[in-house]
């Protein structure tokens, strides 16, 4: 399969305000292809007083916004659905050129992005119909309590899934009201930007939603932030910005959506189909590469079955296709840069210096672009560095377990709370030990358990709120309580 189409210079530029903009110096930033790691295309590197400016556009129309009926929003949400439904091969294109995501997992994608504009299309228009008009126990006046949207919202996502944290983000905010400022990360911002544009000819006014790159996120973030204008933001990233967000967010009171990040634990037990934990197992582990906050990062197997679950998991691992993303039959594409890359490896080198077993992989592989294989770690020691720190790559670190008391203990040994993964065709033990496990989620025999009409998040230093579901539409609203004298 060739490459995308070509690229729409347009699309090189900020969104602000309606308009494709060069940002204030001319400078840009480059879109490296880490298939390649050459340069596609380069954007416009956005400057503090640029980013204040989106703001500004947002800020402006934040109450017409909010004052357009949202059945007239659901619509245009509903329009968005479509578009990107049916551009869903130049979507896929971008995401497997500037992410490297293989192509069958880059058309996934779109499509699960696309699921978020649905799903809050049919949220909008119940929005006032779910408002509450009562007696207080006096029976003196009327209790009226509506919901109104937060506000102008800042927006950033990481370069992981290009479309689908946007979507997950921006379907919500315009579905409550809010007037956006969406920030992508730098290595990945084209297809925030076709997502804009798309936004833009599916009816969405000028200003409602404002992107805007930059090689300079923390500057940039810590203005908008500064100014009481913004009244929200989300995040989605690593815990240590979280932090530092979350500190500054408190200056103004912010109301904040933090996803996290994660540290996984995906559980066989020995009663498991052992087909479908290798299924939900290779799920887990390798989509994406391993570079998702919900991959699996640690595997637990119970020690009847562990040696059978490691071959077979190991031979499904050295048959699966690494190469080009664009390629139908690839399953591993490249990491996003050297330097994750990088940093996959000395997780791997440590825990083999220290003593753990790597049957398969654990070596770069040379040429151009940044690709790791699939790796596969036993006997990991106490000390290894991998079993504390999130691995975002695809390498899958095995333990084993005697006790299911003994392997919730491992399990939460964490700081971290996202996601976790029980295989069992015991429906007691499943519930039981998805319920003492500290996490936001928790799949059951699957290794894919992400949907737009669930709350997705997590606890701990996971994160704060849900995104999707119910939840996600709330996230951007705020309670109106009103006091009717009879």
């Amino acid at each position: 399969m060739s490459s995308g189409p070509t690229l729409d210079l347009s699309r090189s530029k900020l969104f602000i305000g309606g308009e494709w903009r060069h940002g204030r110096t001319g400078q840009t930033l480059p879109v490296i292809n880490p298939a390649t790691g050459e340069a596609f295309a380069y954007v416009a590197d956005a400057t503090v007083e640029d980013g204040l400016a989106a703001l500004d556009a947002a800020c402006t129309v934040q109450n017409s916004w909010a004052a357009t009926p949202a059945r007239v929003r659901a619509d245009i949400l509903a329009r968005t659905y479509q578009s990107i439904i049916d551009r869903r091969h130049e979507f896929a294109c971008l995401i497997a050129d500037e992410m490297g995501k293989p192509w069958a997992e880059a058309q996934t994608e779109v499509d699960y992005s696309a699921g978020f504009f649905r799903w809050f299309a049919e949220s909008a228009g119940r929005i006032h119909a779910e408002g509450q008009l009562g007696l207080e126990p006096g029976s003196k006046y009327h209790i009226a309590v509506s919901k109104r949207p937060v506000g102008p919202s800042l927006l950033i996502t990481p370069w992981n899934f290009p479309l689908a944290m946007g979507a997950r983000k921006i379907a919500p905010a315009l579905a409550a009201g809010c007037t956006t400022v969406l920030k992508p990360a730098a290595q990945t911002p084209l297809t925030s930007l076709l997502l804009a544009q798309v936004l833009q000819e599916a009816g969405v006014p000028a200003g409602v939603i404002n992107v805007v790159v930059t090689g300079n996120s923390r500057d940039l973030i810590a203005a908008i932030m500064k100014d009481q204008r913004t009244r929200k933001i989300s995040f989605t990233g690593s815990t240590k910005v979280g932090k530092r967000l979350l500190a500054q967010a408190a200056q103004n009171v912010m109301n904040t959506s933090m996803e996290l990040g994660g540290n996984a634990p995906l559980i066989v037990f020995d009663d498991a189909d052992i087909e479908v934990a290798l299924e939900g197992a290779f799920l887990a582990k390798l989509r994406n590469g391993g570079q998702s906050c919900v991959a699996a990062n640690r595997i637990y197997v119970q020690t009847g079955i562990e040696a059978e679950f490691t071959a077979k998991f190991i031979e499904r691992l050295a048959a699966l296709r690494v190469g080009d993303p664009h390629d139908p039959n690839t399953v591993l594409g490249p990491l996003i840069d050297d330097k994750q890359r990088s940093t996959v490896h000395s997780l791997v080198t440590d825990a083999v210096t220290k003593g753990a077993t790597c049957p398969i992989g654990g070596q770069i592989i040379e040429g151009a672009g940044y690709y790791y294989p699939a790796t596969v770690l036993t006997d990991i020691p106490a000390d290894a560095i991998i079993r504390k720190k999130e691995i975002f790559g695809p390498v899958a670190a095995i333990y084993t377990f005697n006790t299911e008391l003994d392997v919730i203990d491992q399990a939460n040994g964490t700081p971290y709370g996202l996601a976790s993964y029980v295989f069992t065709q015991n429906l007691a033990r499943a519930l039981r030990v998805a319920n003492a496990i500290d996490a936001g989620m928790t799949g059951i025999n699957c290794g894919l358990i992400s949907n737009p009409a669930a709350p997705f998040g997590g606890t701990k230093q996971s994160g704060l709120g849900r995104e999707g579901g119910t939840e996600g539409l709330g996230a951007y609203q705020e309670t109106k309580y009103t006091g009717i004298q009879l």
